[in-house]
C-alpha cells in the first residue's frame, strides 16, 4: 500500500509531526509518499543484513517520524516490529527487560539522542545474544542503494506484522500477534463503522490529527496505519506537547480539513478544561468529521461537557464517537454516535450488580450506548455456561471476526484461553468458535450494546458486586480528576478505599484544611447516596499519583500495593 501510494501520489504530503520541545510555537517535518516509501526501503536495507525473516524489531524511540520508518522498514525488511514504549530516565526497566527476554529481537531500532540509554536497556537484559543497536536518523535514508546491497525479503515474510505489547498492569507485559490479515480488516470494519453513517457524505480531503503514542494500539493504527491503508495525510505530534497544553489538539482539529481523530477519556476532561476561548480565536470546528472517545471507560458526562464547551466553535456533538475496542482484537469493535438530545441511558446500579438490567430516569449508573456491529459480531455470554445471554442479562462480551489475533507471542496455552472459545448451542446465524473472550462485561438493551466494566476489577464489598468505575465517575462529577476505586483485604473482609487525584489549593493552610475536609464529606455523601456504600478510607493526592498504565489506564491493583504499603504522598497527612 505504501509503495503503491508512492508510484501514484509522490510528492504529496503524508505525515507532518510537529514538535515543541525547542519552540511553543512548533516545528513541523512533513514527508512525502515517495520520500516514506523510499526511506522504508533504505531502514529495510540496513536491518536485512542483521537479521532474517520473522527475526523481532524492536523499536525504542522518541515519537517522532524516525519511530514511523522503523515500524515501516521492520515489515519491508520480512521482520515483527515490536513497538515499545521509551522508559523515562530514572524509572523501572522491567517492563523493557520482560518483552527483550520474550521476543529475543535480532535489531533495536532507535534514534541517535536516546542510543545511549537504548544501550543500556540492552545491557541490563543479558541476552545471550546481544540485538543490534540501529540508530535510524544516522543512516543515509535518501540514498540510492547499490546492486551489491542485500535484498529486502519478500515473499518469506511472515503473516506476523508486529506485537501489541500490553501496558503490563497487573501481569507481566504480553504481546498480542497482529497479522497483517487482522490489521486490514480491522481498518475495514472501523471505516465502514465511523464513516457510513447520515451524517457523513464524502471522506475525500479526510485529515487523521493524532497525538496518541505509537506504541499504543489506537495510536499505531490511527496515527500510522491508517493513514497508509487510507491514503489520508496525517497531522501528528507527541502526547507530551498534548499534556503541556491540550489546546494544541483542539486548534489542530480546527486547522485540518475533515479531522479525524481520537483520544482516551481523561483527554477530553483536559481538553474541555485547559483550552480557552482565545486559543481558538478565529477558527471553527465546523469540519470535524469524528473524534474517537476510546482506550478507557468512556464517561457521558465527559462528552456532554466537551460537546457543550466547543459548541460555538461549531462543535456538533454527533462528531463524539464512542468506541470499544482491545489489542487482541486488533483495536475496534464497535462504536456509537453520541446525541445530547437523546434520552440518557441510565441503569439501576444495584441490579448490575446483580447482573440484570433495569431502566431508570434519573439517579443510578449512566452508560454509553454502542451500535452492535455486523462486522466483527458480539455476542453477550454467560461465563458459567458458555451459553448467549438474552438480552437485559449481564454477561461477558464475546469478540469474533478475521480482526482477532491468533493469540499471545510465546505463551503456553493456559494463558492463550481467551483465544478459540466455543459458543454452546450458538443461535442461529452465530458461529461456534472460534471466539474472543475479552473480559469486559456488558449486556444488550433495545438492541443496542452497553459496557459496564472488566470482571477482574469487580469489587466485592460485603458480598455484593459493585463496578469501580461508576464509582469513580461518581467521584469524577465533584473533582474532575483522576481516580482509583479499590477493595483492600482487612480483618477476612474487603474494604473500599477511593484514591483520588485533587490539584493543591492555593489557600492558607487553615482554608486548605477545611477545603480538604468539605471535599471528602461532598464525596463520601455521593458515593453512599448513589451506591450503598460507605467509603472506609479517602486518599485525597496529588495530580499525577495513581499509577497508570502506558496508555492511561488506572492500575488498580498496584494501587492496592501503593495502599498498603502507605506509599500514596496524602494532602491532608
Amino acid at each position: 500500500m505504501l509503495h503503491g501510494r508512492a508510484s501514484m501520489r509522490p510528492d504529496d504530503v503524508a505525515f507532518t509531526f510537529t514538535e515543541y520541545a525547542d519552540d511553543p510555537a512548533g516545528v513541523a517535518e512533513t514527508v512525502t509518499w515517495s520520500q516514506l516509501s523510499r526511506r522504508t526501503a533504505n531502514v529495510a536495507r540496513v536491518l536485512a543484513r542483521h537479521g532474517s525473516a520473522g527475526d523481532r524489531a524492536v523499536i525504542l524511540a522518541p515519537q517522532g517520524l524516525e519511530y514511523i520508518l522503523a515500524f515501516l522498514g521492520s515489515m519491508q525488511a520480512g521482520m515483527i516490529a515490536v513497538p515499545l514504549p521509551l522508559p523515562h530516565r530514572g524509572s523501572n526497566h522491567d517492563r523493557v527487560s520482560a518483552v527483550f527476554t520474550d521476543t529475543t529481537p535480532a535489531v533495536v531500532l532507535t534514534t541517535s539522542a536516546v542510543a545511549g540509554d537504548v544501550g543500556a536497556y540492552v545491557d541490563e537484559a543479558r541476552m545471550q545474544i546481544a540485538p543490534t543497536i540501529v540508530t535510524v536518523d544516522t543512516l543515509d535514508l535518501d540514498g540510492t542503494p547499490s546492486d551489491d546491497e542485500p535484498a529486502v525479503a519478500a515473499g518469506e515474510a511472515p503473516d506476523i506484522a508486529y506485537l501489541q505489547y500490553s501496558s503490563g498492569s497487573t501481569r507481566l507485559p504480553t504481546g498480542v500477534m497482529i497479522s497483517h490479515r487482522n490489521l486490514q480488516s480491522n481498518y475495514e470494519q472501523l471505516m465502514r463503522s465511523f464513516f457510513a453513517v447520515p451524517h457523513i457524505r464524502s471522506t475525500a480531503e479526510l485529515t487523521i490529527v493524532s497525538w496518541l503514542p505509537f506504541y499504543h494500539d489506537m495510536g499505531l493504527v490511527l496515527g500510522v496505519c491508517a493513514p497508509i491503508l487510507g491514503g489520508h495525510p496525517a497531522k501528528l505530534t507527541s502526547p507530551v506537547a498534548f499534556l503541556e497544553n491540550p489546546s494544541r489538539w483542539v486548534r489542530a482539529l480546527a486547522e485540518n480539513p475533515q479531522a479525524f481523530s481520537a483520544a482516551p477519556n481523561f483527554a477530553f476532561e483536559l481538553a474541555a478544561r485547559k483550552t480557552r476561548d482565545s486559543d481558538l480565536a478565529g477558527l471553527d470546528l465546523g469540519g470535524v468529521l469524528g473524534i474517537i472517545n476510546g482506550a478507557e471507560r468512556v464517561n457521558p458526562a465527559t462528552l456532554e461537557r466537551f460537546a457543550d464547551r466547543f459548541a460555538h466553535f461549531n462543535f456538533r456533538d454527533n462528531m463524539l464517537r464512542p468506541s470499544y475496542g482491545l489489542a487482541e482484537a486488533t483495536v475496534f469493535v464497535a462504536s456509537g454516535i453520541y446525541r445530547e438530545s437523546a434520552d440518557e441511558a441510565r441503569f439501576d446500579s444495584n441490579e448490575l450488580s446483580a447482573g440484570r438490567v433495569a431502566r431508570r430516569t434519573t439517579g443510578g449508573t449512566a452508560l454509553v450506548n454502542y451500535t452492535l456491529p455486523q462486522a466483527p459480531t458480539v455476542r453477550i455470554v454467560d461465563v458459567e455456561t458458555n451459553r448467549e445471554c438474552a438480552p437485559d442479562v449481564v454477561g461477558e462480551i464475546w469478540v469474533h471476526g478475521e480482526n482477532v489475533a491468533a493469540g499471545y507471542w510465546s505463551r503456553p496455552a493456559d494463558e492463550q484461553q481467551c483465544f478459540g472459545a466455543t459458543l454452546a448451542d450458538p443461535s442461529p446465524g452465530t458461529p461456534a468458535g472460534p471466539w474472543l473472550r475479552t473480559g469486559d462485561l456488558g449486556f444488550v438493551h433495545g438492541g443496542e450494546l452497553f459496557i459496564v466494566g472488566r470482571i477482574k476489577d469487580l469489587l466485592i464489598i460485603r458480598g455484593r458486586n459493585h463496578y469501580p468505575e461508576d464509582i469513580e465517575a461518581t467521584v469524577q462529577g465533584i473533582t474532575r480528576g483522576r481516580v482509583a476505586a479499590i477493595s483492600v483485604p482487612e480483618n477476612s473482609t474487603e474494604k473500599l478505599v477511593t484514591v483520588i487525584e485533587l490539584k493543591k489549593s492555593a489557600e492558607p493552610d487553615a482554608d486548605a484544611t477545611r477545603w480538604l475536609s468539605e471535599v471528602k464529606s461532598d464525596i463520601t455523601s455521593a458515593i453512599s447516596n448513589a451506591h450503598g456504600l460507605n467509603v472506609e478510607d479517602l486518599v485525597l493526592v496529588p495530580p499525577g499519583s495513581i499509577p497508570t498504565t502506558t496508555s492511561g489506564k488506572v492500575r488498580r491493583s498496584a494501587c492496592v500495593d501503593h495502599y498498603r504499603q502507605d506509599q500514596f504522598d496524602r494532602l491532608d497527612a
